[in-house]
């Protein structure tokens, strides 16, 4: 009897012990082969899950515009004034609704190239007006004569079209016109060949943006569809941020550093935004990037909204404005595991800068270049309920399911083995005696 006692107790304790060593050997081996799946359908290759959703997201994808509407526009040109802007927005647009082409995948480098077809459908419901609602801004075509036309001969035809059309420094315009375009009066009456129509965004509507290349995760899982060059150069780059929970999702959260918007002095990788030395003040100005130079010659520059992380002699000569971190930084939250972006808000501002002109009569009353705010945007998209319900089922899931089984076979495991061993030991004991 006592023989049979201590054989079923070691038997037990033999069947704890490999409960727990199987628990233990499942982590690495059940991690791996979790891995390996994912891995084979995360990737941006033909046939995989992932390539079909990214050729064509289903996430919706909106862009939000903000006007900033200009309060005393004659004060400025009489008394080169402050300028006084106040916020109207948003101003909804549904976005990059049409499938990538020219998709070419690099095997060598583990990249895939594409275009991305430029599309923007309102989205009434989710703005605050209409497109047809007017607001007083900076005129496109006049604030870059003296820049596209330094010659001072050329700036006195210039002027004198500017009058003869009744152009001014500011102009009332639609949304629809400011971001997709108009006719300018005063581009017109200009008698040679010239573009007249103008816009923040024109044209838009059935062109491309790109070409992008972006990793495709093949050796690298986490890279998947990190941008790594646009249009040959490299992107603007992000860094970690903390961890959230998003749909009881687990994401990393990377945000766009103050480094990225830096001074050339602080950032030499940013020299070539600098162009103009006197109105950057010898390239010591930090928070706003010069993209003229990929914009013919007009003086646009970008920055965070409402100049977030700007030099304060940026936006002295503007005033309602209210830089804040939460609302306007830029962000994406990626899922570690797989490396798919889950969430994802991208905000920028457009600013021109206007310069004084003795030669034309709406520019010589101002005493000081200005960077004025023209709107700014969010670029933003988030996965959707269902989607990340589905999201965890298939992946999560699994990890955390595989996870729970781990924990429960290392865990009645170690407690089988302790128990029978004990009770094992015990009955010795007592047999002893």
């Amino acid at each position: 009897m006592g023989c049979s006692r201590n054989q079923g107790l070691i038997a037990g304790a033999v069947i704890g012990a490999v409960l727990a060593l199987f628990g233990g050997i499942l982590m690495p081996v059940g991690d791996m082969l979790i891995e390996k799946t994912i891995k084979k359908e995360v990737v941006l290759e033909e046939g995989t899950t992932a390539f079909k959703n990214w050729v064509k997201t289903g996430t919706e994808v909106y862009r939000q515009f903000w006007i900033f509407d200009v309060q005393n526009p004659d004060e400025v040109i009489a008394n080169s004034s402050n300028i006084k802007v106040k916020q109207v927005g948003p101003y909804t647009y549904r976005v990059r609704y049409l499938a990538k082409e020219n998709i070419t995948h690099d095997s060598d480098n583990y990249t895939v190239s594409f275009v991305q077809p430029n599309g923007a459908i309102f989205e009434p419901t989710l703005s605050v007006g209409s497109e047809n609602d007017t607001f007083t801004v900076l005129n496109l075509a006049v604030a870059a004569i003296p820049h596209l036309y330094p010659n001072a001969f050329v700036q006195m035809v210039l002027n004198s079209l500017i009058k003869k059309s009744k152009s001014s420094l500011f102009q009332r315009r639609t949304v629809k016109e400011l971001l997709w375009g108009y006719k300018d009066p005063f581009l017109n009456l200009v008698p040679y060949p010239i573009a007249t129509t103008i816009g923040v965004f024109f044209p838009y509507n059935n062109t491309v943006d790109g070409v992008y290349k972006v990793f495709s995760g093949k050796d690298d899982v986490t890279k998947v569809a990190i941008i790594d060059t646009y249009k040959g150069k490299k992107s603007i780059y992000a860094v970690f941020g903390g961890e959230i929970n998003l749909k009881g999702i687990s994401v990393f959260r990377f945000i766009l550093p103050p480094k990225a918007f830096a001074s050339p002095i602080q950032n030499p990788d940013n020299h070539c935004f600098c162009t103009d030395r006197e109105v950057s003040n010898n390239c010591t100005y930090y928070g706003i990037l010069d993209i003229s130079k990929c914009k013919d010659g007009k003086p646009v520059i970008i920055s965070l909204p409402h100049f977030l992380h700007a030099s304060p002699e940026v936006s002295e000569k503007i005033e309602g404005l209210r830089p804040n971190e939460e609302e306007h930084s830029t962000f994406l939250d990626v899922e570690p595991i797989t490396g798919f972006t889950l969430q994802f808000a991208k905000r920028l501002q457009v600013n021109l800068l206007v310069k004084t002109s003795k030669k034309i009569d709406v520019l010589k009353r101002l005493t000081s270049n200005y960077l004025v705010p023209i709107l700014w945007l969010n670029e933003t998209g988030t996965i959707g309920n269902e989607k990340a319900e589905m999201f965890k089922k298939q992946v999560t899931g699994k990890i955390n399911l595989l996870g729970l089984v781990q924990i429960v076979l290392l865990s009645v495991g170690v407690v089988m083995f302790v128990a029978f061993m004990i009770s094992y030991c015990a009955c010795r004991s007592m047999k002893a005696k």
